[in-house]
C-alpha cells in the first residue's frame, strides 16, 4: 500500500473538509491525483480523514462524474506482481476553479 500517498492527501487536504464546499457551485480543486500506467485523474475538492474518503471528479474511467473517493483504495493499486503503485499525485498541480481545468 502506498502510504505516503495517503498522507500527502491528509496533509494537503487538511483545510478543505468534506462538506466545506458543498455550497459553492464553482468548486476549488485542491489536488490531482492519476494513474501513472493507465486512464483515470482524480480532482479532489474534499477530505475526512477520518474514513480516507475524499470527494471530487473522476475522468477517464469511462464516465467523468463527481462523487466519492476512497484514497485507501486508490493507495492500494499496485503494478501488477510489484509493489510500483499505480496512483499518484501531481506535484505541479495548483489549485484552482473547476472552471479553470483544462479537461
Amino acid at each position: 500500500m502506498n502510504q505516503k500517498l495517503i498522507d500527502e492527501v491528509k496533509r494537503r487536504m487538511a483545510c478543505y473538509p468534506i462538506y466545506s464546499q458543498e455550497p459553492v457551485e464553482d468548486k476549488l480543486v485542491v489536488m490531482k491525483l492519476f494513474n501513472a500506467f493507465g486512464s483515470g485523474t482524480w480532482y479532489l475538492t474534499e477530505y475526512d480523514p477520518e474514513d480516507e474518503q475524499a470527494f471530487g471528479y473522476v475522468t477517464g474511467l469511462g464516465g467523468d462524474e463527481w462523487g466519492y473517493i476512497s484514497i485507501r483504495e486508490l493507495a492500494e493499486i499496485t503494478l501488477r506482481g510489484t509493489r510500483v503503485p499505480h496512483i499518484e499525485s501531481d506535484r505541479h498541480f495548483q489549485p484552482q476553479r473547476f472552471s479553470e481545468l483544462k479537461l
